[in-house]
C-alpha cells in the first residue's frame, strides 16, 4: 500500500476522515459503488490502536463482506467462543450456529487489522492519504452546511506540513472518540450516556493458541475493601506467541473517576494463579489505555453535510465495550445512504436521504443500546454486581442468555428482558 501525498486543494464525492474500521469500511463501500473517495489518516500504517483485538462473528461477517481473506495462513487466529471466569468457576460458551453469522470469531491486532482494511478500500479505488489530519470542517457561510475539510498533510515532518482544502458534498467523520470534526460542529459527548476505560498490554505466553476469548468478571478496583469494578479482565490469545491482556471498566456515576487503571491491571494480574498468570518480565509492549464511548454517547449522527460513524458517534456495545463490528457496520450504513443520496438529482432529495442516516443507526442499534444503558445502570450498583458475579456462572442456562445478549447475534428481546429483569430483582430497594 503506497501512501499518497496531497499536493494541493482537491474535490471528491466524499471525504472520509479516519482510516480505522469505520472509515475504511465507509471508503470501501463508497468506492466500490463508483464514487470518488478521499480517505484521510493522521498516522501512517502500520500503527497501533488500543483495543482488545477480539472480533465477534458480527465483525467477521463484515470482513467477509469486504472480501478480506480471514484464513489462518494470513495471520488470523480463530476463536470458538467465550470463557467466563469467576472465583474458581468457569464456563465455556461457544459462538452460536446461526445462518446470518459465521460460527467463529477472530483475533488480530489492530496494527494489522486496520492496515488490512485500509488496503481493501484502496484496492477498490479509494485514495488514501496518510499523515494527513483533518484540522476543521469547511462550512458554507450561508447554509451552515459542511462542504469539506481543512487538512494538514505532514508526510515526512510533522512541523512542516501542507495546508489544503478538500471539498465534497458529504464528509464522513470516523475520527474516533474525540472526533475533532464533531466537536467543531457542536456535537459534544452526551454526559447522560456511559463511558468506559480500558488498558491493555501484550505478554509472551504459551496460552497464545487458546481458541476461547477469556473474560474474568471479578476485578477489584484496588481501593480499600476490594470493591469490584463494573467491568472485566480479558485474555485473548493472538496466535503469534503473545496474548492481549487487559481490563475494562465503566466510568459511571457510582464508579470512582480517579481509578488508576494501570495499577488495577497490575494488581489483577498479580492475583491470577501462577499457571494462568502473566509475569511482568514477559510483557512485550507498554501498557496503553483508551476511552470507550458507549451506547450512542454522541448524537445526532448527522448534521448537514457531516455523518458520524463508529466511535465518533459512540457506537460501542454498552454490555461489552466491543466496537469493531459497529464501526464496520456503521461505515457501510453511511456509505449506503451516501450512494443513494448522490444518485438523486435534486438537492432537496439528496438532503432528505442524507438526513435519514440517524434513523438507520437508531433502527439498527437504538433498542439494543438502550438495553445496554439499562444494564450499565444496574451493574454499577456494587451489591448487584457482587451477587451477579458470585452466582452467575453456577446458572449455565442464565449465562447462555447473557452470552446471547452480549454477542448481539440474533433476536435479543427475550434475552435482554430476562437478563436485565433478573439483575433488577437483585438490586436493593
Amino acid at each position: 500500500m503506497t501512501a499518497r501525498l496531497i499536493e494541493g486543494d482537491a474535490e471528491a464525492d466524499v471525504v472520509v476522515v479516519g482510516a480505522g474500521p469505520a472509515g475504511s469500511s465507509a471508503a470501501f463501500f463508497l468506492a466500490q459503488a463508483g464514487l470518488e473517495v478521499l480517505l484521510l489518516e493522521k498516522s501512517a500504517f502500520p500503527r497501533e490502536k488500543v483495543c482488545g483485538d477480539g472480533l465477534t462473528p458480527r465483525a467477521v461477517r463484515m470482513l467477509l463482506a469486504m472480501g478480506v481473506d480471514v484464513s489462518t495462513d494470513k495471520g488470523w487466529a480463530r476463536t470458538r467462543g467465550l470463557r467466563m471466569v469467576a472465583d474458581r468457576a468457569q464456563l465455556e460458551l461457544d459462538w452460536p450456529e446461526l445462518a446470518a453469522f459465521p460460527s467463529y470469531g477472530l483475533v488480530r491486532s489492530r496494527r494489522d487489522l486496520d492496515t488490512v482494511l485500509a488496503r481493501r478500500a484502496v484496492a477498490v479505488g479509494a485514495r488514501l492519504y496518510e499523515r494527513t489530519t483533518a484540522v476543521a470542517p469547511v462550512v458554507d457561510d450561508r447554509s451552515g452546511r459542511v462542504i469539506g475539510v481543512r487538512a494538514r498533510s505532514s508526510p515526512l515532518d510533522a512541523d512542516r506540513g501542507l495546508d489544503v482544502v478538500l471539498r465534497a458534498p458529504v464528509v464522513v467523520a470516523a475520527d474516533g472518540v474525540s472526533s475533532r470534526l464533531a466537536l467543531a460542529m457542536g456535537l459534544q459527548r452526551r454526559t447522560d450516556r456511559p463511558l468506559a476505560v480500558a488498558v491493555r498490554a501484550y505478554y509472551a505466553s504459551p496460552r497464545h493458541t487458546d481458541d476461547y476469548l477469556e473474560a474474568w468478571v471479578q476485578v477489584p478496583d484496588g481501593g480499600p475493601g476490594g470493591r469490584l469494578l463494573p467491568g472485566y479482565g480479558w485474555v485473548f490469545g493472538m496466535g503469534d506467541g503473545t496474548c492481549n491482556v487487559g481490563v475494562g471498566s465503566l466510568n459511571a456515576p457510582r464508579s470512582s473517576r480517579h481509578i488508576d487503571y494501570r495499577s488495577v491491571l497490575s494488581s489483577w494480574l498479580a492475583s491470577l494463579p501462577p499457571e494462568r498468570g502473566f509475569p511482568d518480565e514477559e510483557r512485550t509492549s507498554a501498557l496503553a489505555g483508551a476511552a470507550l464511548p458507549l451506547g450512542f454517547n454522541r448524537t445526532p449522527h448527522y448534521v448537514p453535510g457531516l455523518m458520524l460513524a463508529g466511535d465518533a458517534g459512540g457506537m460501542v456495545n454498552p454490555f461489552t465495550g466491543e466496537g469493531i463490528s459497529y464501526a464496520l457496520e456503521s461505515g457501510r450504513m453511511a456509505a449506503d445512504v451516501v450512494v443513494d443520496a448522490l444518485s438523486r438529482h435534486r438537492d432537496g432529495e439528496r438532503d432528505d436521504v442524507l438526513a435519514s442516516y440517524p434513523r438507520a443507526t437508531a433502527d439498527a442499534y437504538g433498542r439494543y443500546f438502550s438495553w445496554g444503558r439499562g444494564f450499565v445502570r444496574v451493574i454499577d450498583h456494587p451489591a448487584v454486581l457482587a451477587v451477579a458475579t458470585r452466582h452467575g456462572l453456577s446458572h449455565p442456562a442464565l449465562m447462555r442468555l447473557v452470552f446471547r445478549l452480549l454477542c448481539h447475534l440474533g433476536p435479543e428481546t427475550e434475552a435482554a428482558d430476562r437478563v436485565i429483569g433478573a439483575l433488577r430483582r437483585l438490586a436493593p430497594r
